[in-house]
């Protein structure tokens, strides 16, 4: 295995995977050169770079600056990070399903790895979980 190439075993390492594709995403998303986040979060582009690989797991302080400059909540990056920090409650309402034909076609598209299946479904339910209800 070359220098920088992610290695694929264990729950663990693919959480830390699905973070980096789902933070690149977003980057994408956004426009944003690994530069210009970089200049946004204070964190090199290097290390940046090492992140969207899966090579590093950021710190809670990196996390809530990719976060910031994404213009994402912290508790979206947590998420895909599998820290979520929101406590279930008997009380709280069940969450709209997301159309699940679109996560059905993610899931099934054989030209997509594991990896990015994982990051489009999170980029799909941020959007989701984020717009607004339909009046």
């Amino acid at each position: 295995m070359s220098a920088g190439e992610r290695t694929d075993s264990g729950p663990w390492t693919e959480q830390v995977n699905a973070l980096g594709d789902f933070i690149r995403a977003q980057r994408r998303l956004a426009n944003l050169s690994l530069r210009e986040m970089a200049s946004l979060t204070s964190v090199s582009n290097a290390y940046l770079s090492q992140v969207e690989r899966g090579l590093h797991q950021p710190s809670l302080k990196v996390l809530r600056s990719i976060a910031d400059a994404l213009q994402l909540s912290t508790e979206q990056l947590l998420s895909q990070a599998g820290w979520s920090t929101a406590e279930p409650t008997a009380t709280a309402p069940e969450p709209e399903p997301v159309a699940t034909g679109t996560e059905d076609a993610i899931r099934a598209d054989p030209r997509l790895s594991e990896d990015q299946k994982a990051a489009l479904l999170g980029v799909l339910r941020s959007f989701v979980e984020g717009a607004a209800p339909a009046r």
